[in-house]
């Protein structure tokens, strides 16, 4: 019988109607304790049901509020309860879920005020870096599989240029011109703007050749930033997420992003590239007695800033369907705001720790983040800006599927290290891990660019290689010759044909894409 139950005639009549609302039967996640008129009441348990895990979340509040620590307890007790985690370091101190807790008067403390049985424990974790950037397994994707809406938002593109660049995948997955790092696109591009390849420019949907220019110099000047590390093989395959640890405790797979956290575009799309990548894979299972894996998808406003409409609309289709699929998805941001709301929608489980109201802009944001919670027995302007570090107003979905009682709870402690572990150990264990050998070591193959550039292809008899297109992407248009064009010659080749054998029917056909536009390709 749940604590709350046990205890209900202890409660205040407000509290008991909230503390009701949280009164589970069967498995769930163990939040906190019910804050009722500035008192801790711990007989009445804030909790969230374990199947509810993948109807999606927001973990909302001001720097220094606690968010941090919210998602460790979560992640800790879904990785106790078989489910796999993942959960994105932005600034470094995630790793400790990786090590037992230290005791301190702090924890005692605060596990003494919402009744918690505290032990020092560590969890299973992987620890992965984007493109091997920073303390971690490299994590890198092909351009292929990454598609064109997600790098034109990391391009910055505008709606033309997007749509532009849908264009060229299209021409490259048709004509089998395999996309596998930066150089690969910027060879095709270069190629399509060049003389030799103007006329196959003509019959890929009208691209201008002043819209492939601006592409190619955004891709040219990218490179430059040094991004070409994150794009490549091998591609990670998103499949790892999802593994269990031999005792059975779920696998906490901890993306570190400090050593990338100036580069916010980048990041956040390879985030969604993730989560799209698993939609793209994952087979339906409905409603499941527990996730599959829950994603964590922090600073998620850095996702929504200036994203396009087809963007937009991606992220919201794709959390709607996800869900189906046994995966939950919690945003990580400051206010609810910053989620748009055909997204903010889907989020049922809500944590909202505190919101400062210094200037008019957070006053109305402050009013705007009380309208997107339930009728509450609380004033709940004035409790936002009155909550303490490591308390929060919380609503979740019952085991029905309907909204909880609004609850101000003071959250418990994570038995976890809540800070990072120290860099000798995080390595020792990244080399320890049976995933590091798989995707330590870069692998360039012949793709794209070899194919463009080598000697034996008809696209380099008296023609300049793709790097040198490349310098060249202002040259005035000349009329298309009669003549072949170069590609034709190129897929004629007893060059390409080999290479069409030898490959099969991962190039030897256009490549089915998802809602994103990405695609997988099969190791």
């Amino acid at each position: 019988m749940p604590e709350a139950r046990a205890a209900s005639a202890a409660l205040p009549q407000p509290a008991l109607e909230i503390a009701s609302g949280y009164a589970f039967g069967g498995p769930a996640l163990d939040l906190g304790a019910l804050l009722w008129d500035g008192v801790c009441l711990p007989d009445a348990q804030v909790r969230i049901p374990l199947p509810m895990l993948n109807r999606h979340g927001l973990v909302a509040g001001a720097t220094g509020t606690g968010k941090t620590k919210t998602l460790q307890l979560v992640a800790e007790q879904l990785s106790a309860q078989g489910v796999p985690v993942f959960l994105a370091d932005i600034k470094g101190d995630v790793s400790g879920i990786s090590a037992p807790g230290v005791r301190n008067e702090k924890v005692q403390a605060r596990a003494a005020e919402v009744h918690q049985e505290w032990v020092a424990t560590g969890f299973p974790a992987e620890f992965y870096a984007l493109g091997g950037i920073g303390h971690g397994i490299p994590v890198r994707a092909t351009v292929t599989s990454f598609g064109p809406v997600l790098l034109a938002k990391v391009l910055q593109l505008n709606q033309t240029q997007e749509q532009s660049l849908g264009l060229i995948f299209h021409y490259a997955d048709q004509k089998g011109l395999e996309l596998v790092d930066l150089k690969d696109l910027r060879a095709v591009v270069a190629f399509l703007t060049s003389d030799e390849g103007k006329a196959e420019l003509k019959n890929i949907g009208g691209l201008s050749t002043a819209t492939a220019g601006v592409i190619l110099r955004s891709l040219t000047a990218f490179e430059a930033q040094g991004m070409a590390d994150f794009f490549g093989e091998p591609e990670f395959d998103t499949a790892e997420l999802l593994r269990t640890a031999s005792d059975g405790r779920g696998m906490v797979s901890v993306l570190e992003l400090a050593a990338v956290q100036d580069r916010p575009q980048l990041f956040s799309t390879f985030l969604m590239w993730l989560l799209a990548d698993l939609f793209h894979d994952l087979p339906e299972v409905g409603d499941a007695d527990k996730p599959k894996l829950v994603f964590f998808f922090d600073e998620a406003h850095l996702l929504f800033h200036g994203a396009s409409k087809a963007f937009l609309d991606s992220i919201t289709q794709t959390v709607r369907l996800i869900r189906s699929k046994g995966v939950g998805v919690f945003f990580v941001t400051q206010t609810p705001k910053d989620v748009p709301a055909d997204v903010l929608a889907q989020l049922g489980n809500r944590v909202q720790h505190a919101l400062r109201a210094f200037t008019p802009d957070d006053q109305k944001a402050l009013k705007a983040t009380v309208k997107t919670f339930p009728d509450s027995a609380y004033d709940l302007e004035e409790l936002l800006t009155g909550l303490g570090t490591g308390e929060a107003v919380v609503t979740v979905l019952s085991e029905k599927g309907a909204p909880t009682p609004v609850a101000a709870t003071r959250l418990r402690a994570p038995e976890s290290l809540m800070g990072p572990v120290e860099a000798g150990t995080l390595d020792a264990a990244v080399k320890a891990s049976p995933l590091y050998d798989r995707y330590a070591q870069a692998v360039d193959r012949e793709s794209a660019y070899e194919k463009l550039s080598s000697p034996s292809s008809p696209s380099s008899r008296g023609a300049k290689g793709p790097d040198e297109m490349a310098d060249e992407v202002k040259a005035p248009a000349r009329k298309p010759k009669d003549d072949p064009s170069v590609v034709e010659q190129v897929v004629g080749s007893g060059v390409f044909k080999s290479l069409a054998r030898s490959l099969g029917t991962q190039i030897g056909r256009e490549i089915t894409r998802s809602l994103f536009g990405t695609a997988r390709r099969r190791r």
